[in-house]
């Protein structure tokens, strides 16, 4: 992590914080099975919270879960609840708040990114007041992790308008424009002590990167996310700002859909693997703040990262055999981009572009409209840029991302599906002995890097900054703004 510390020894209350945020759409709202955007995700954290919490150092934190145990086969989950909680609304939480709060995600036709690692889910029942058990058809070692989730927050049972904001969170919604702005206020009630320290947190949507930084270094804002990796040099020399940049799970990525022509090729694929330069993409797209990419998505963050599978080295000359393997020598694809993934993600794929160029491959660059771009170009065209952030453990980023379940989820973005990689995902939730289960996820880790439809050549840090008069203890590295907990986490210092 890089930040001048500027930590105070005992947090202070009070004050609004104001924060842009460059991630959202038009279409944002507070429905947690419709979540897709970072703006959302800071929502969901500021109002409502999750049955368990990662914390700064990664691991699980009771949060309205006071403690939790599973069967002797994975199978069957009991979870404790916290007692003397209560809604905004002053209703108190139960087991019946939290059974409807995750069965939302099981509902048919759902496009929940909850919903292929719930698939397993037999079973869930109030079995007390403050107790929860989930019944599994096959054992899941992790399965506690997955309750941090970012969707699966808790609401009332039988919320539906849930633009309400009604949560157990440390703040309470006082106005939502989506795609513009959102107030929350402190919630005097809240149930976690030395927590939530701001009076009201707001948070601007600022599209573009320079405007935030340039935001940030006039004072209009006290912090944002996604920082400029061109122009981050300049904040870390100035004494206004911190620039916090954390290694984690995000990476940046070029999805092709196997489902379709021509990138159903195998040969294809691995001549747009060979055809990238990951070090120069590391070098001028990420500034030095990321490490090279080897098209799988498990980082050096998660347990079971497979630090012996290299990354393709650039090779022109590679890729040019396997397009002729694939009888398209002369090969041309639009490639859809906009500044929505990441900033500099246009610049990414003119870099791809010109380094493809000389395998003799025609990338043409097309940049679309920033508002829309999730759900109008991402998933649906045939290539595309796209960023992830990860997800609570390997089995969840990999079931999500790559499993068949993922396809009709609408998180499958290159629409793999392999039952090999499927029956590997189901083997290693119910494996007890770890050594077996990290070679399942180094198989899967080498399976999708070969055959997979992902062009990874950036594990990017999450880089975002704050004014120096914001304060903060060690950060999470789940997400970025310390996990997306700033708002209840951060104070002025």
């Amino acid at each position: 992590m890089t930040s001048r510390s500027g930590f105070a020894a005992v947090p202070q209350n009070g004050g609004t914080l104001r924060v842009g945020v460059g991630d959202f759409a038009a279409t944002d709202n507070l429905n947690p099975t419709l979540y897709s955007t970072y703006f959302q995700l800071f929502l969901f954290r500021q109002l409502r919270n999750n049955l368990i919490e990662v914390g700064p150092g990664g691991a699980l934190v009771p949060e309205l879960a006071e403690s939790w145990s599973g069967s002797s086969d994975a199978k069957t989950w009991v979870f404790k609840l916290r007692q003397g909680v209560s809604f905004h609304d002053g209703r108190p939480f139960t087991a019946d708040d939290a059974v409807y709060s995750i069965n939302l995600h099981r509902v048919k036709g759902t496009t929940s990114t909850a919903a292929p690692i719930l698939k397993p889910v037999l079973d869930i029942k109030a079995t007390g007041k403050y107790e929860l058990t989930i019944v599994l058809s096959s054992g899941d070692v992790g399965f506690p992790s997955l309750m941090t989730l970012e969707t699966l927050t808790m609401v009332p049972n039988g919320e539906t308008d849930f633009n309400k904001g009604i949560g157990t969170g440390g703040y309470i919604l006082e106005s939502f424009q989506p795609g513009v702005k959102s107030v929350v206020k402190r919630n005097p009630n809240y149930w976690k002590q030395g927590r939530a320290h701001f009076d009201s947190v707001e948070m601007l949507a600022i599209k573009d990167a320079s405007a935030r930084t340039a935001a940030l270094m006039s004072g209009s804002i006290d912090a944002c996310n996604f920082v400029d990796l061109k122009t981050a040099h300049l904040l870390e020399r100035s004494p206004r700002v911190k620039l916090l940049a954390t290694a984690g799970k995000a990476h940046y990525a070029f999805p092709m859909r196997m489902d379709i022509a021509p990138f159903n090729d195998i040969n294809l694929r691995t001549a747009m693997k060979y055809a990238v330069d990951r070090e120069q993409m590391v070098k001028m797209i990420a500034n030095g703040y990321a490490t090279v990419g080897n098209d799988q998505p498990i980082t050096p963050a998660y347990q079971f990262y497979d630090a012996g599978l290299k990354p393709k080295a650039y090779d022109p000359d590679k890729a040019k055999f396997y397009l002729k393997k694939a009888g398209q020598e002369n090969f041309s694809i639009e490639l859809y981009t906009s500044e929505t993934p990441f900033a500099g993600a246009t610049d990414a794929a003119v870099l791809y572009s010109a380094q493809a160029a000389k395998a003799g491959i025609n990338i043409k660059v097309v940049k679309t409209p920033e508002d829309g771009y999730w759900d109008n170009i991402w998933f649906k065209k045939p290539f595309c840029v796209a960023r992830w952030s990860g997800r609570a453990n390997e089995n969840a980023m990999i079931s999500l991302a790559y499993g068949t379940a993922g396809i009709a989820a609408g998180w499958n973005e290159t629409h793999m599906s392999d039952p090999k990689l499927d029956q590997m995902l189901t083997a290693a939730r119910g494996e007890f002995d770890e050594q077996k289960r990290r070679q399942l996820y180094y198989d899967m880790q080498t399976l999708i890097s070969d055959d997979g439809g992902e062009v990874i050549p950036v594990v990017a840090d999450f880089v975002d900054a704050t004014s120096s008069k914001v304060a903060h203890g060690e950060l999470g590295s789940d997400f970025d703004m310390d996990g997306g907990r700033f708002a209840e986490r951060w104070w002025f210092a």
